[in-house]
């Protein structure tokens, strides 16, 4: 459902009061998003935050009370921003006719002193949104730069053309009878003649004005009655005159339609909520889809990092095993040398080769001499191969142990990252990924860990499940006690599981552990198998070696179950939780 041009007027006009308030911070939360805090001038901590989107899934301009993060660095648009609108003072705000079009006018100082117009354009036009910074009639730049159109180019010091308008009626400055007598003729449904002649509205209120008009959706223009005209002049007088603010969501709360007339098209199976401003009800209606946009967006991020690093560390362990199967030639190396050193008195510098008889394998073996080498030379430098790979498979065999180790890690990082719901539990696999260096050059602020997910098993216990690796060493390492039980899957990514024992009172049996089983084989990698295996044991047999990555831990003394995961079995565990 995108922004229509009539609900976009009422944004306008509710937004009228914040002229003459100066620009006090932007930040740009997301790559399709802009967030300017405005400081009304004369009043004590009165700031309001202007959300500008140019996602297609929720383009618009309006007043929000949601908290962003932000990027650990700043964009490049939004640095450009700072720059040219900081501190501006907002002298007007503009809508041509009932277009999906607003022009934020501010009065800025640049970099000479002189005073400026800078203009912030917001194109809410569904896939074509865009955020246009404006000095006059040039663009200095756009949160998105389109060069592949050949009607329409927005890049950086050209001039600005806005879309062409279409020639219809405006709904604020028509008579309702001009429009009801300029459909009377036609054959088209109500709804489709109503969008064809009149600017800036969306489908759902042409249905609206069809249902209320004539009880149908679907009606015909030229079959109306007088009464279904009146009805019909009337729900587009109100629309003028006496907006109502409403959203319509379904039975699972999923949002679906807003407008600023009652919906009463879909009957009772919708639930409406009614708004007492324009910008209260966009604020509502987009708030859940940004965040979960947002999430995806930064998850995307962090996940071509990490995949990346993952294949370079798959691709490093490929070529080290290839190297170690090569040095198990070195004992070919040994046998030549020896060979030479006990027929030494047989050969004569200068010779390129000899035929010698092999006393470990029995028969003649030929063997390759370097000319400009005496004998002994010879035979020192078969030797010295043969230590240089001795030490090479030495060494290789600690660094495909390491990068072993490296996979694994990352494996755990993107499983953590599957199963993350928040901006913070994303910021915490950040900084984590930070910390072990595999995000450079960006400073990142110290992160409070989350509390970890609790559960209540059905005899009471405690049951506490870790959100990420960072999450996983505090809550086996630190907050478990040495006889509580920690669970994992064995060899799969997860999280690491606690049952909390002490002071209970009820003695533990399996049916928690069985539970607990089931909340470590469900977040964790095998979430969508079969018989998962699921190690437990006590915490006190829990370690973790010195210098292992985070969420990296040794057991001993465990005992295996094999689960498969059940929704239906987590969520009567998670209510119980709830209830408690």
């Amino acid at each position: 459902m995108s922004l229509d041009g009539v609900l976009l007027h009422y944004i306008k006009e509710e937004l009228s009061s914040l002229v003459g308030a100066r620009v006090e911070k932007i930040y740009q939360p997301s790559r399709d998003e802009l967030v300017i805090a405005l400081r009304m001038l004369g009043k004590v901590r009165a700031s309001e935050k202007l959300i500008f989107s140019a996602n297609p899934a929720g383009a618009r301009v309006c007043l929000t009370k949601s908290e962003f993060e932000n990027p650990p660095s700043p964009p490049m648009f939004c640095m450009l921003m700072r720059k040219h609108l900081q501190g501006g003072k907002l002298i007007d705000i503009r809508q041509d006719g009932l277009e999906r079009i607003l022009n934020f006018d501010f009065e800025c100082i640049n970099e000479i002193g002189d005073v400026v117009i800078n203009t912030l354009c917001a194109e809410i036009m569904g896939r074509s949104a865009n955020i246009i910074l404006l000095r006059g009639e040039r663009v200095v730049d756009s949160i998105k730069r389109v060069s592949d159109n050949e009607n329409r180019r927005i890049l950086p010091n050209i001039i600005y053309e806005p879309p062409v308008r279409r020639d219809r009626l405006n709904l604020f400055e028509t008579d309702p009878r001009d429009i009801t007598a300029k459909l009377e003729n036609s054959r088209d449904r109500l709804s489709k003649a109503l969008s064809e002649i009149l600017e800036g509205i969306a489908p759902v209120f042409a249905r609206e004005c069809a249902f209320y008009a004539a009880g149908d959706a679907d009606a015909v223009c030229c079959e109306l009655s007088e009464q279904q005209k009146e009805r019909l002049c009337e729900i587009l007088e109100n629309a003028t005159h006496f907006p109502m603010f409403t959203e319509i969501a379904d039975e699972t709360g999923k949002k679906k339609e807003l407008s600023f007339v009652d919906i009463r098209q879909y009957g009772d199976s919708f639930k409406r909520t009614f708004f007492p401003s324009a910008n209260e009800l966009l604020d509502d209606f987009y708030a859940d889809n940004d965040e979960g946009e947002r999430l995806k967006q930064r998850a995307r991020d962090l996940l071509k990092t990490v995949n990346s690093a993952y294949e370079r560390a798959q691709r490093k362990v490929e070529i080290r095993k290839k190297e170690l199967s090569e040095c198990g030639e070195r004992e070919n190396f040994r046998v030549c040398g020896d060979l030479i050193s006990a027929n030494i008195y047989r050969l004569e510098k200068g010779m390129t080769k000899c035929v010698l008889e092999d006393f470990y394998c029995g028969g003649e073996r030929e063997i390759a001499l370097d000319a400009r080498l005496t004998p002994a030379q010879n035979a020192q430098k078969y030797y010295a191969s043969y230590r240089k790979l001795c030490n090479a498979e030495k060494k290789l065999s600690e660094l495909i142990k390491e990068g072993t180790g490296e996979i694994k890690y990352l494996d755990s990082v993107l499983d953590s990252m599957t199963r993350a719901h928040s901006d913070r539990e994303l910021s915490e696999i950040r900084a984590e990924l930070s910390e072990q260096g595999y995000i450079r050059g960006a400073k990142t602020k110290p992160v409070k860990l989350s509390e970890p997910m609790k559960f209540i098993s059905c005899e009471g216990y405690e049951i506490l499940v870790g959100r990420n690796n960072k999450q996983n060493d505090v809550l086996t390492l630190k907050t478990a006690g040495a006889s509580d039980i920690w669970l994992h899957t064995k060899d799969i990514a997860g999280s690491h599981v606690i049952i909390r024992t002490k002071d209970n009172g009820t003695p533990l049996t399996e049916k928690t552990i069985l539970e607990a089983a089931q909340l470590a084989a469900y977040h964790s990698k095998a979430r969508s198998s079969s018989k998962v295996p699921v190690d437990y044991t006590m915490v006190k047999f829990v370690k973790k070696p010195a210098g292992a990555k985070p969420g990296m831990v040794i057991f001993t003394n465990n005992k295996t179950l094999y689960i498969t995961p059940s929704e239906e079995i987590i969520n009567t565990i998670r209510e119980r939780g709830q209830n408690k």
